[in-house]
């Protein structure tokens, strides 16, 4: 099982397990292989350590004095509060965000701006949906007094947690 660090053209990064290279290459070929954040197909690899049993070395390093440092700071985006910021727990909140909007919702394809209108002219039950639109239908909806919020969502949110 190769397990290989990935990572998208909007920087989001993730981990993808494979039986082999070679497979690997086959999915992404395929386009079998996407974001679970935006969604987005052109992915590629992060470079990564080997993984080296170490465990006789930490032995004798935990033994022997230590020559490095007290501390080391990592250079990280600071939150408003001046936290650093995960970029593992942003994403872990945006696909909970995204699956909490997909749960609550109705999923109404390509008919989105549609049944906004008829949702909003009274011809339809008031509900939550979603679905897809151009960036014309949304700019007419918004010209037209219907509230919308474009929100890409993921293949993953929609899917159950495995």
């Amino acid at each position: 099982m190769k397990v290989l660090n990935l990572q998208c053209a909007a920087q989001h990064g993730f981990e993808g397990w494979f039986a082999s290279e070679a497979e690997f290459q086959r999915q992404l070929a395929e386009g079998l292989v996407n974001c679970p954040v935006c969604g987005d197909h052109a992915i590629h690899k992060l470079p990564a350590a080997p993984r080296l049993n170490l465990s006789a070395s930490r032995e004798l390093a935990s033994r022997a004095p230590s020559s490095r440092p007290e501390s080391r700071t990592e250079t990280r985006p600071e939150s408003q509060t001046g936290q650093p910021v995960d970029q593992r727990e942003l994403q872990a909140a945006w696909l909970k965000l995204a699956r909490e909007v997909a749960r609550q919702t109705e999923d109404v394809g390509s008919d989105f701006a549609e049944e906004a209108r008829r949702i909003h002219h009274g011809e339809a039950p008031e509900r939550g949906i979603r679905g897809q639109a151009t960036v014309q239908e949304t700019l007419a909806l918004v010209e037209e007094g219907i509230p919308v919020l474009p929100l890409p969502m993921p293949v993953s949110a929609k899917e159950t947690l495995q």
